[in-house]
This record gives structure tokens, sequence and C-alpha cells, in this order.
């Protein structure tokens, strides 16, 4: 079962996953949403990073908890560039001192909800992390738009490697890897609240009802008919 709630930290998200139940479909499939997140399983402190293609969770066990970053947030945050963790999960004391790690792994695993607990520990080692870079946000703000990559760096003031070069660092990839991703969860949504593939195509930037598809099935690693449960 998953469940989530907006955090305290802004423009982060919590949320848990307690798998094994009676309906549980197995593995879990992460799509790539432009975020990165601190999780909280089995009595360990992980990092995902940001994900280009569909990430499957196989081998563990037990509930799942995380903080999920808002675009950007993240590598303010862990102090480590983006593009170091792209497609990656690693341990958080692969990235930070272990005894500061275990530290923290103890504060969360002693917390009633290891939720609540991991929250608790964002919201104290944010304080005192550096702010993420308020031009982010308006990057993503103009991708998720619909804006062309071109176009953004020329609103911004920035030439185009100077923002491929802080996107890699912000977000693990250049403006039109997270440009392609942002369109696909702006596709989904569309799909998942019952629009017609045709018209979550041409609302959202896409040629055409083919190049949806194939976008779906190159970053989801589905067909999008599966993907969205048969609809």
């Amino acid at each position: 079962m998953y469940a989530e709630r907006a955090s305290r930290l802004g423009g982060a998200v919590v949320w848990t996953n307690s798998p094994g139940g009676p309906d549980d479909p197995g593995p879990g499939r992460v799509l790539p949403d432009g975020c990165m997140d601190l999780l909280w399983n089995d009595g360990r402190l992980l990092v995902a990073g940001p994900d280009t293609r569909a990430y499957t969770v196989e081998g563990a066990t037990g509930g799942w908890a995380g903080v999920r970053f808002q675009p950007g947030a993240a590598p303010a945050f862990l102090g480590v560039p983006a593009h170091e963790l792209r497609d990656r999960r690693v341990a958080l004391d692969d990235l930070w001192p272990t005894p500061l790690v275990r530290g923290l792994t103890a504060r969360v695993n002693a917390a009633r909800d290891p939720a609540n607990g991991l929250e608790e520990v964002v919201l104290d080692r944010a304080a005192g992390s550096e702010r993420p870079d308020p031009l982010l946000r308006r990057v993503v703000a103009a991708l998720e738009a619909g804006r062309p990559v071109s176009a953004t760096a020329d609103e911004l003031g920035l030439g185009a490697r100077q923002l491929h070069r802080r996107s890699l660092a912000a977000f693990g990839y250049g403006p039109k890897t997270l440009a392609r991703v942002l369109r696909l969860q702006r596709a989904l949504a569309l799909a998942r609240a019952g629009v017609p593939y045709a018209e979550t195509a041409a609302r959202t930037g896409y040629a055409d009802q083919a190049h949806l598809a194939r976008d779906v099935r190159e970053l989801a690693g589905l067909p999008l008919g599966e993907l969205l449960g048969g609809r």
C-alpha cells in the first residue's frame, strides 16, 4: 500500500510503501520524475538518484519510507552533484561520514513512525545545508510548461552550455532529458484521469499518439496500456 503527503520541507513529499499484502502485485516500478529521494528500508538509509528509465525494486524486504525532494533540491542537501547518482541507489554512508549516518539511522529506527522520523532528520539537516539555487525552480517551471530548452535558456539569460552544466549538477541530466521526463509525467497524469491517448499526446507536446507510446515504452519499460492497467 502506497501513501504520500506533503512534507514540512518546502516542495518535498513524504511517502510510505508497505508491500506484502494479499493484493501486492510484486516488485514495484519507479518511473523517472526528475526527483531524488532519501529512503528508509529495513533499518537502513539510502539515496535514490535521478532516473532516466524505470527502476524496478527487487530483492528488498519490509516496508519503505521516503522523502522525495523536488527536482534540483537534493544535491544541495546531500552535497553531491546529481549526475554522480544518476540511475543509482546508494547507501547514505557512501556519501556522508559513517558515524553521522549511524546516528541518523538510529534516530529514524527509534521513531514510532519511520516516515516521520525520516522527515525530522531531513528537516534538521536541511536547516544547516545550502539553499537550492532559485533559478533551478524557474528551469523546472519553464520545462514543465512545455517551453523549448533553447527558449528557456534565453529567458533565464543562460548559454546552452551553462544551462546544460547546471542541469547535470542539479537534476542529474541535461535539460532536454529533464524536459522529456517532465513531459512523460504530464502525459501520464492526463491519461490516468481518463483523457484519450491521442488528446493526451496533443496536449503534452508529442507529435502524435505513436510518439507518446514510444516515449512511454522507452522511459517506463512498458506499453502505455499495460502501464495504466489496460485502460
